[in-house]
């Protein structure tokens, strides 16, 4: 995408990906991570966002079109909250096992995606950033796959208590 008269290399354009993919330790087998300096790595292989902020987005953005993947997200889940997610759980998702390591901060090229400047600062703002994982084994996932909670972290410290503390 271009960015300030300059060319930009991202990921964040996703779309819903029907069958089988492999979850290996840097990402999902046919996505990548352009700047694995901030978005991608080990602790940041996958990004996980929750379906039920989309119709929130929806009304608060006035907006009646938001695709699944819009966040840039490789999951777009149900059930998993960052008021009830805790940085360290473990979950099942088909053959694979997650970490959750840490949310996610929004960049420019978020905004540059959604065509608006003040995306940022609403994303960062409202807590809705769902979260990154770590893959602690690899495995096929698909559509549909249940999320099995494995363990949780004994420090039970929330995605969205972590957000105030980066954001308050």
């Amino acid at each position: 995408m271009r960015w300030n008269g300059d060319v930009v290399v991202t990921g964040i354009f996703k779309e819903p990906v029907l069958g089988p993919v492999m979850v290996r330790r840097l990402n999902l087998e046919g996505d990548r991570q352009a700047d694995p300096t901030v978005h991608g790595g080990v602790e940041k292989a996958v990004y996980a966002y929750a379906s039920e902020h989309y119709d929130l987005w929806r009304a608060e953005l006035g907006v009646r079109d938001l695709p699944w993947g819009m966040f840039g997200e490789n999951l777009t889940t149900a059930g998993l909250s960052e008021d009830t997610v805790n940085i360290g759980d473990r979950f099942r998702i088909g053959s694979c096992e997650l970490i959750v390591t840490q949310p996610r901060m929004p960049c420019y090229k978020l905004g540059r995606k959604f065509g608006r400047n003040d995306i940022i600062k609403r994303f960062a703002k409202s807590g809705r950033s769902g979260f990154y994982l770590a893959v602690a084994q690899e495995g096929v996932i698909r559509a549909g796959d249940r999320i099995e909670l494995v363990s949780q972290d004994e420090n039970r410290v929330t995605v969205a208590a972590t957000n105030r503390r980066l954001y308050d």
